[in-house]
């Protein structure tokens, strides 16, 4: 673990596959995400720091669950969704397919395959990776999936802070009359909205559920159970963070944890600029001895709460590599780390699709 920092680390980072698998939009207004602004992920950002592909999330949060709100919730979502495809998609070619977006010099291209985003990468163009956080946007209309796949969504968070009708939150609202426990887990219609995910090929994301909700998902579903944005709770006794029985279950289904940069999942209560890249890595090295190489990944969670000191924005991502190549991490696991365990799961569900 103590090697040489080698001076073509970032060659190497970019030229890494390099994914991260959560990042919130601006909504309802923002700016440009072609223009180098004032958020913490941008297409140029992206471009500086080597990101190959960005996971771009329809987030919906929580309300109180009535027939209008989960309609709004629903509409919401859709719009989102559809700004997301927006961000990679071109005008219409002569074949009548719409083509890559390019504008000031940077070329984004809308991708929802692991295929689709391998390919990016090849012809060095920017990934963008539809998603929605909140399955509270479903409201109880499990049709509504499918509406969500058709706009290239490869993953749903089940719930976001607040139980809904699907499962239990790791993080109940009180302001919304959540008692601790409601479901005892997943509902009826969650056990189903899990077998539909699986169905349309959407990856089942664990993040934000209860302890008993992550293990249920794990459970019933036919596919890798991800959480695309959690920390290690053994090194942070946060509700959001995995316990080493959820680690060792998500290793067994074949799952990953996608270690995120929010900095009171990293140090208990501590501020972004308390914390830095080796707290980042320390959770990484830690579900890498608990549930081995394959089953760990990187995102950032940026525009959501995530950043610390060296990752601000997606422009310094390869402090992260620097940081782990210090660490003794070679290529093969880099690639594991930042995209391939991740696209592997991907894979999984897209064959298990019907």
């Amino acid at each position: 673990m103590d090697a040489p920092f080698p001076t073509d680390t970032l060659s190497l980072h970019h030229s890494l596959l390099t994914m991260d698998t959560h990042i919130d939009i601006p909504w309802p207004t923002g700016p440009d995400p072609f223009e180098d602004g004032p958020r913490h992920v941008d297409l140029p950002k992206m471009r500086r720091g080597g990101v190959t592909a960005g996971f771009f999330v329809a987030y919906v949060p929580q309300a109180a669950r009535t027939p209008a709100a989960e309609e709004a919730a629903f509409q919401r979502a859709e719009t989102m969704l559809l700004a997301i495809r927006g961000m990679g998609l071109g005008e219409a070619g002569g074949s009548g397919e719409s083509g890559d977006r390019t504008q000031g010099g940077i070329t984004a291209r809308l991708a929802v395959s692991a295929d689709a985003i391998e390919a990016a990468k090849r012809d060095g163009v920017l990934a963008v990776v539809p998603a929605v956080e909140n399955g509270f946007a479903i409201g109880t209309n499990l049709h509504r999936l499918a509406r969500f796949a058709e706009l290239g969504a490869r993953y749903m968070t089940i719930t976001h802070n607040g139980h809904n009708a699907l499962a239990d939150s790791a993080n109940p609202r009180g302001d919304l009359g959540d008692r601790e426990v409601e479901h005892d887990g997943l509902s009826t219609l969650g056990r189903a909205v899990v077998a539909e995910m699986n169905r349309l090929g959407m990856l089942v994301d664990a993040a934000h559920v209860s302890r008993q909700s992550m293990l249920e998902l794990a459970e019933c579903s036919r596919t890798p159970v991800v959480t695309t944005h959690s920390c290690i709770r053994a090194l942070c006794d946060h509700p959001r963070n995995l316990d080493d029985v959820q680690l060792d279950v998500l290793r067994d289904v074949g799952g990953v944890v996608q270690v995120t940069a929010v900095s009171a999942f990293l140090r208990k209560n501590a501020k972004p600029d308390a914390v830095t890249v080796a707290d980042f890595a320390d959770h990484i090295d830690y579900a890498v001895r608990r549930i081995g190489i394959a089953h760990v990944g990187i995102s950032s969670d940026f525009d959501g709460g995530g950043w610390f000191n060296g990752w601000k924005d997606a422009s310094e991502s390869p402090n992260i590599t620097a940081e782990l190549v210090r660490r003794g991490y070679d290529r093969q696991a880099l690639s594991l780390l930042w995209g391939g365990n991740f696209l592997r799961c991907m894979r999984a569900a897209e064959a298990a699709a019907e």
